[in-house]
């Protein structure tokens, strides 16, 4: 006999955007359960460096693209979060840093200046003082110039804690051989089956959200869905640890303009208490294709020539590829904004980048009040914690 539940959604992937969907949708009375076939944030969540961006990172080709616009509010609104007057509570969330840096060359000041001095710019970034320098940069031997930027940086584990605090009853793991979709007679999915160890079992739904990166499209084809298209772009991302390795965030910027700063640092912790710097930027878009030691190697020679003041002849090195997930909506172009596509009563749902998440779930919100969607009067979710486990969440590369 096949155990029936019933709620109103159901979303499959446990990173930060379907964990912020769980929180914003049950806070607006949805009935809603979160589905993860790994541990949470296993995916890009915790590959990604945390970095909350306001824009300017878009707009480093000199002029400012629409990326750069949309994302413009987003500190604003995660600040909010932060501090406990935002739609999420995120107050026990660690910020690594609050604020970002950019270190440029001495060769593009002139034209650095000019492009920030832009009306469109006006304060959204300003040059650092060099009497107010951090000590790392004080200590710099080449010539360059700093910049403090509005972003600022999250420690993603504690984020993904964070988003699992007051729901967390309403996560749970599934195995992912263990599930099929099932249609209705107006062939919409409403129904999803799920097996465990011991039965079988099925959990009827209003609508159905796809929110698992790139998992989406392995989804997607399970579910047997047309029209939304999934794309990755692949970063060889790489890492170091050192003992008394200075704690930095800075996006270096070369002799010219580029959408991708040719190296960004985040420094984070290991759960030995070890600072860990960890390298994207255009190395790691770059870096796909070469092997763990040509990688490496690129990383020793950038990191030689941009900080050559610190010795890193200590460090331990690692690297490992991830794809970033994107809906592929314009011939594989990035998409400037969160992105959703509905099909046969599932929503697909892309971020597009960590920043952009609160954009996804307004999008998804806005989505379900205009088809009407009304929560349940009865539903039985509840009882689901007797025959599936909760979801776990992941550690960092480093750890």
């Amino acid at each position: 006999m096949t155990s029936s539940y019933s709620t109103d959604i159901v979303i499959f992937g446990g990173g930060i955007a379907g964990l912020w969907l769980l929180n914003r949708l049950r806070d607006k009375g949805y009935r809603t359960i979160l589905l993860e076939t790994n541990t949470l944030g296993s995916g890009q969540t915790l590959a990604s460096q945390g970095i909350i961006h306001g824009g300017l990172k878009y707009a480093l080709n000199g002029t400012l693209t629409g990326a750069a616009n949309v994302i413009a509010g987003m500190p604003a609104y995660w600040r909010s979060c932060l501090n406990g007057t935002g739609e999420v509570d995120l107050t026990t969330c660690k910020v690594l840093s609050d604020h970002y840096y950019m270190w440029s060359e001495a060769g593009i000041r002139s034209k650095l200046k000019t492009f920030l001095g832009s009306k469109s710019l006006q304060g959204r970034v300003e040059p650092v003082p060099k009497g107010e320098y951090p000590s790392f940069f004080k200590a710099a031997t080449v010539a360059g110039t700093l910049y403090k930027l509005p972003d600022f940086v999250v420690d993603t584990s504690s984020l993904l804690q964070a988003l699992t605090k007051k729901y967390h009853d309403y996560i749970f793991k599934i195995d992912s051989h263990a599930y099929a979709f099932e249609r209705n007679n107006a062939g919409q999915v409403n129904a999803v089956t799920v097996a465990n160890s011991e039965q079988t079992f099925r959990i009827e739904m209003q609508n159905i959200i796809f929110s698992a990166g790139e998992g989406n499209q392995e989804l997607i084809n399970k579910a047997e869905l047309k029209a939304p298209k999934s794309q990755v772009r692949p970063l060889k991302m790489v890492f170091l640890k050192q003992e008394n390795l200075p704690r930095i965030f800075v996006h270096c910027i070369g002799s010219g303009f580029s959408l991708t700063p040719k190296l960004t640092v985040t420094s984070h912790t290991d759960s030995d208490g070890c600072t860990v710097w960890y390298l994207g930027g255009e190395l790691a878009e770059s870096g796909v294709g070469l092997n763990d030691a040509e990688q490496i190697n690129a990383a020793k020679i950038l990191l030689g020539s941009v900080f050559p003041w610190i010795d890193l002849s200590s460090a331990q090195w690692q690297c490992f590829t991830i794809n970033r997930a994107e809906a592929n909506i314009n011939n594989d172009y990035r998409p400037e904004d969160a992105y959703i596509k509905e099909e046969d009563n599932i929503l697909v749902a892309w971020p597009t980048k960590l920043t952009l998440t609160p954009s996804l779930a307004d999008k998804v919100i806005q989505h379900l009040v205009e088809k009407s969607l009304v929560p349940m009067a009865v539903t039985n979710n509840e009882e689901l914690s007797s025959v599936l486990e909760a979801a776990n969440i992941g550690s960092a590369n480093w750890d």
